[in-house]
């Protein structure tokens, strides 16, 4: 038998028959009971649910329970228990109890940071609900309780459904139930603060700010209190700064679509069955049009997935693939504190998408289908709500795959297209219908010739079109209209608008060629010696596009002119001024980006990745390698603050091997002999020193980098030394805080510490910040705690009047520790605030995720439920950003709040899995992993096993050892609860 109470309180048969209970004292009688499931209810209460008027006697209220036992026959059992009465069923049978247990999962899941369990639980948790809870007791003392602690938990429930359904992004139409919400309980400020995120996210800030100001002013006026410090910290941080990278968006069409709406729907539908669904087709048939245009089905609407679009025609080769997919999806490959332990690009890739529901659009893949297929098929296995849409000329060939072959435009669709393309350049343009089939025709009706034809209405008259395209392409004399076929007409229409240029528009579209990802005007200018006139021409005949600011050559046109290039013998060269035009922009952007300018060079930077890859790229292939190592060097910084290091790894490796032996061979110690007091050698490779130094500490930062560290490091060293031991500064201040996290774990780590710390007075004011950052740890693992904290004062002084961002907040959050260490949480939060919103202007969702865990252990003394949060939104960010360190991080921090609450089951599950992600080898995850074991440790106290106890607790001091300070003082510099610390020296000093 099922009853419910969250509604009208009534009961049904197993086989849905619902029991007659009868009157209104009967079901306010069993209501009742059904809220204290195989607890005794005294008989008072009970007769004051039937009675408000304080009537019923004892005798009338036991005649009442026989005929509700009478009513209910053997599916409950009424028993008398002392002075009262119990009802005894199972407690899953009442939507009361089945309610609230399906709300605790869920809320669990949500803390957990699996927020698409988390909102299935409580959408099922939600549907019970029949209308208030024990309807028709209101006027009972004894219910209203019971009935007010329902409705607060079904508040609460509301409260949890939508912050997961947001965190999954499927609540585009939040903000209706929000508002309607908020009106009815307006001093609830976590609804307050769902509806400002929902605001927010829905891309209107001022609403958002609008909703704040009415919470704020409701608080003020009815309880006399300002908004919560979380509610008063989400205004900040949502509204103050500008939102982290999303992902690629397909590329905006400046043309109508014409003739495939049909073909976009049957593709949508497909991929809505088949995870992989191919367009395959010839060049210039519209694959990637079509590609678009379902993108944009699939992507909006409710419930929409993410749409990614991946463009690969930049790529050379399949080395560079994984990054690619990185940064389209606005991810960084390592963390700003120099990586994710272990964590290869493809690792990074399946632990960002694993949960996400998104569609991952890769355009022209032909050229590395190979790597595509290999790619493809290890994502879509490891990420079940992954799909994919690719564009190429022929099937990726794994299991799975959906064909799709693109065809050409039927023959009124394709008059249509040129009907319309023509008229764009000629207003008003008309003509004979026959005509405009015959060209299409000759065309072979594939959109991108018909494009480039109609293009040339400009200047011919359409008859005079059809004439020479029938010339041209000698109509009459083909035969098959295949695959084959209709490259050659392309090519032959390509060459033919290729032969209709003058000759300054010739030479300028052969040598956009060496462009990758498009071009600026100035640059397209400076490396085709042309200018803005012959540009603008280009585009008006098609053979160029502009939109947002850049220039842009389509794949197929761009091969062509390829071969022209290479016709014209001046590749080499015109590839020299592109790698030259590219190293002068990474140049002039270097120190900019140690400046408050970064956020203005950043983005300029990012436009030009495919371009400056593309330079380094010909700078090894040549070999150039003054090029390579100045391009390297140059663009540093910015790698590295972006996480796209590994991204040039293999570039740099090969640049090295081509430079022949290392210089000095591999003696003395990493800094040489310039920190024992002795004159620096000769820099290596004629004054690239510093450059050469770079270039090894990029090439390190890969997979396949140790080798190459080994062999280089002692070398490097010393061309460190020569370079920043003089009068004059170095060129590259980031090399010294790179050298220094790259020796970290090395032996004789304490030279480099020592090199770098020596820096503190230097006249560049980075590498003097930098330096006095780094000096602080000297007295921090000795104890001195008040010199430490003045040097990161000092070094926090530095980045700021700099205006270094990711600086700032790196010392920021070393202070908060420190803080937080001496029993000032309220610094320590304050802190550690500031450097989230630095860190959120830079797009370092990783970052952001590991501050959030350093917030919430500094809030959890005070604010359990803060801290909670916190670790919540750590563990969504880390999952959605791929960086296992960081989801280790979180689980431990919410393992910890599942131990403070009373469920050391709920902790060790957490406890365990934070264990698999947090990387034993990796610096970053000591921290982790010691506060794991402790807390593994704790959960065995509580179920009285001491032996695996001791043995926790014993593990998780042989990892702080790690750290290389005394055993209670790394405890101490790792934030282990006092209490806690003491417990793993107990079991150390026991041994």
């Amino acid at each position: 038998m099922l009853f419910g109470i969250l509604g009208e309180t009534r009961a049904w048969h197993d086989d849905g028959a619902e029991v007659p209970l009868g009157g209104p004292a009967r079901r306010a009688l069993l209501a009742l009971l059904l809220t204290h499931v195989g607890e005794a209810v005294s008989a008072d209460r009970l007769a004051d649910a039937v009675d408000p008027a304080g009537t019923l006697s004892a005798h009338a209220l036991q005649s009442q329970v026989s005929r509700l036992r009478k009513a209910l026959g053997p599916g409950a059992a009424i028993e008398q228990a002392g002075a009262g009465y119990r009802i005894v069923v199972q407690q899953d049978d009442v939507d009361a109890c089945r309610f609230e247990r399906l709300a605790q999962e869920g809320r669990a899941a949500l803390r957990a940071g699996d927020a698409e369990r988390a909102a299935t639980l409580l959408r099922d948790a939600l549907t019970l609900w029949r209308g208030p809870a024990l309807a028709g007791l209101a006027e009972s003392e004894s219910a209203r309780p019971a009935a007010a602690r329902l409705e607060e938990r079904r508040l609460g429930a509301l409260e949890d459904r939508i912050e997961a359904e947001c965190l999954l992004g499927g609540r585009p139409g939040a903000v209706p139930e929000l508002r309607e919400l908020v009106g009815r309980h307006p001093l609830r400020e976590r609804l307050a603060g769902l509806l400002i995120r929902a605001l927010f996210a829905e891309g209107d800030p001022a609403a958002a700010l609008v909703a704040y100001e009415e919470t704020r002013r409701h608080l003020a006026d009815e309880l006399g209190t300002d908004p919560s410090p979380e509610l008063m910290s989400l205004h900040k941080e949502l509204l103050s700064v500008d939102p982290g990278p999303a992902p690629t968006a397909p590329p905006a069409q400046l043309t109508a679509f014409v003739g495939r709406a049909g073909e976009v729907a049957e593709v949508a539908g497909r991929l809505r069955v088949a995870r992989l669904v191919t367009l395959t087709g010839p060049g210039g048939v519209g694959k990637t049009r079509l590609s678009v245009e379902v993108a944009e089905a699939v992507g909006t609407g409710p419930g929409a997935d993410e749409v990614c679009f991946v463009e690969l025609a930049p790529l050379r080769d399949g080395a560079g693939l994984p990054q690619a997919l990185l940064s389209a999806l606005g991810l960084r490959a390592t963390g700003l504190s120099m990586g994710d332990g272990g964590q290869t690009p493809v690792d990074r890739l399946i632990a960002a998408l694993a949960d996400r529901m998104l569609l991952l659009v890769l355009d022209n893949c032909e050229h590395v289908v190979d790597e595509i297929a290999a790619l493809a098929a290890r994502l879509l296995a490891a990420c079940p709500r992954l799909r994919v849409l690719a564009t190429s000329r022929e099937p990726l060939g794994i299991i799975g795959e959906s064909l799709w072959p693109v065809r050409p435009l039927d023959g009124d669709a394709a008059v249509r297209l040129f009907v319309e393309r023509a008229g764009a350049v000629r207003p008003g343009f008309t003509a004979d219908p026959e005509v405009v089939r015959r060209i299409c025709a000759a065309l072979d009706d594939l959109p991108l010739a018909i494009e480039l034809a109609a293009a040339r209405i400009r200047t011919l008259d359409v008859d005079e079109l059809a004439g020479r395209l029938d010339d041209r392409l000698g109509v009459a004399a083909r035969g098959s209209r295949g695959s084959d076929g209709r490259h050659r007409t392309l090519r032959s229409v390509v060459a033919w608008s290729w032969e209709l240029l003058s000759g300054p528009e010739q030479r300028a579209a052969r040598r956009f060629t060496v462009f990758a990802g498009g071009a600026t005007a100035e640059s397209a200018m400076r490396v085709c010696e042309t200018d803005g006139e012959t540009l603008e021409a280009l585009v008006d005949k098609s053979l160029l596009e502009f939109a947002g600011g850049r220039y842009r050559m389509l794949e197929t046109i761009g091969a062509y002119g390829g071969e022209r290039l290479d016709e014209a013998g001046e590749r080499d060269a015109v590839r020299r001024a592109h790698a030259r035009r590219f190293l002068e922009l990474a140049r002039a952007a270097d120190p900019h980006l140690r400046r408050a300018e970064q956020l203005e060079w950043l983005p300029r930077l990012t436009a030009e990745h495919g371009n400056l890859l593309a330079a380094l790229r010909w700078a090894v292939e040549s070999p150039d390698a003054e090029t390579g190592l100045e391009l390297l060097a140059a663009a540093s910084h910015y790698l590295w603050i972006r996480g796209m290091s590994a991204s040039v790894a293999p570039r740099a490796i090969t640049l090295l091997d081509t430079m022949g032996p290392v210089p000095g061979g591999a003696i003395g110690g990493a800094m040489g002999e310039v920190v024992g007091g002795g004159a620096a050698e000769a820099p290596p490779w004629g004054g690239l020193g510093e450059e050469y130094v770079l270039c090894v500490l990029l090439a390190a930062s890969g997979a396949a980098g140790r080798p190459v560290w080994r062999r280089h490091r002692a070398a490097a060293g010393r061309a460190l030394a020569a370079a920043w031991s003089g009068a004059r500064p170095g060129r590259y201040p980031v090399g010294l805080f790179l050298w220094m996290m790259r020796n970290a774990g090395e032996s004789d780590a304490q030279s480099a510490f020592a090199f770098v710390s020596a820096q503190r007075d230097c006249p560049e004011p980075w590498a003097r910040a930098a330096a006095r950052y780094v000096s602080g740890f000297g007295p921090l693992g000795e104890g001195d705690t008040t010199l430490a904290e003045e040097r990161f004062g000092a070094a926090a002084r530095g980045f700021r009047e700099l205006g270094d961002r990711w600086g700032t907040a790196l010392v920021l959050d070393t202070l908060a520790g420190l803080a937080g260490g001496r029993g000032d949480h309220v610094r320590a939060v304050a802190l550690t605030d500031e450097a989230l919103a630095l860190t959120e202007q830079l797009g370092a969702l990783e970052d952001r995720a590991d501050l959030l865990v350093n917030r919430a252990d500094h809030r959890v003394g005070e604010n359990p439920a803060s801290a909670r949060a916190d670790y919540a939104e750590a563990a969504a960010l880390a999952r959605r950003a791929g960086s296992a360190t960081g989801l280790a991080a979180a689980l431990r921090g919410l393992a910890d709040m599942a131990l403070l609450d009373g469920d050391p089951a709920g902790a060790e599950q957490l406890y365990e899995e934070a264990l698999e992600r947090a990387d034993p080898h990796w610096v970053k995850s000591v921290g982790t992993r010691v506060r794991t074991l402790a807390g593994l440790g704790r959960v065995a106290e509580a179920r009285g096993d001491r032996a695996t106890a001791r043995t926790r607790y014993r593990e998780a001091a042989e990892a702080a050892a790690g750290t290389g300070a005394e055993t209670s003082e790394a405890l101490r510099l790792l934030g282990l609860p006092a209490s806690v610390a003491e417990r793993v020296v107990e079991a150390v000093s026991a041994r």
